[in-house]
This record gives structure tokens, sequence and C-alpha cells, in this order.
């Protein structure tokens, strides 16, 4: 009989909550008199997680995130000898000259002419020195191939800049 009561109470204790499901106990916390040692928490701590500072974008060459003065891209002169050449936007007789640029973000290059007896011309143009494309000319450059296709230093300039402003300013 003491066998089966045993059996019975063995069996009673193992029912109930499971013991993912139970409350845990209270952490120990330290008495008046009692030594400050360390504590363990009755739920395992979730560690936290590691924030990263923001990035900053780098004026470095070849950067697509800032438009810098082109260091390895084509000169204003280049630029000017596209547009008056192969891509037959400017005529040869009318005087240019640079006004800003070019300023690089990739492969990319914007650059401000100076057009006698015109207003001023944004060109955004493509490649290096040897392979340079015009990929627009205007007065207003932000077009859908600048918008979608271009790095974000160039957006910036053909995009968001005030006209008559700072170009990247």
């Amino acid at each position: 009989m003491l066998l089966a009561v045993a059996s019975l109470a063995l069996a009673s204790a193992s029912c109930g909550t499971p013991p993912e499901l139970r409350r845990p106990a209270p952490a120990p916390t330290a008495t008046a008199g009692a030594s400050a040692g360390p504590t363990t928490p009755a739920t395992p701590a979730v560690p936290p997680v590691p924030v990263s500072p923001p990035a900053v974008p780098s004026p470095t060459a070849g950067s697509d995130l800032v438009a810098t003065a082109c260091r390895e891209g084509p000169s204003g002169d280049r630029v000017i000898t596209l547009l008056q050449g192969s891509a037959d936007v400017l005529p040869r007789a009318v005087g240019v000259q640079v006004g800003t640029g070019p300023l690089c973000a990739g492969d990319w290059q914007y650059t401000v002419l100076r057009v006698t007896g015109h207003e001023e011309l944004q060109v955004v143009t493509r490649g290096w020195p040897g392979t340079l494309k015009l990929v627009t000319a205007g007065t207003d450059v932000c077009t859908i191939e600048v918008r979608v296709a271009g790095p974000i230093g160039i957006r910036t300039l053909a995009c968001d800049a005030v006209p008559g402003g700072v170009p990247g300013a």
C-alpha cells in the first residue's frame, strides 16, 4: 500500500504545467549583511543587438555617392569637343567655356557650360576620356535615365540642385 501511495504521488508530481510555461523564480536580491556577489537572472537575457553608426559618404575618387572634381575622368575641353563633334549638340562657331566641372561620380560626369548668347548648358556624360558618351544636355538634365541609372552624386547635381546655385551645395 505504501508503494501505491508513493507511485501515485510521483505520478501526480509529473503532471501539471510544463516547465517552459511555468513562471521563473524571482531573481535573488542582495539583503543587508549579505555579500554583494554577482546574481544571475532567472530568465536568460537576450544579448543586445549591436548598433552600427550610419554610413557617411566619403568624397573619394570613384565614389558613386558624391560627385567630386574628376581626377581620371574627362576634361572640360573633352566634354566640349564631344558636344561640338559626334554628339552634334553645339555648333563649332559658338563660344563655350566650362563653368563647373566636370564633376565625377563613378564613371558619370556632370558639367555646366557657359554658352555665348545662351543659357548655361548642363551636360551629363558617361565613360572615360577615350570612350565618353553623352547621356543628356540641356537646361534640365534630370531625365529618367539620370534618375534611374545615374549614381547618387550625379542625380543630386542634376535633379536636386537649385538653378543658379552652387552645384553640390
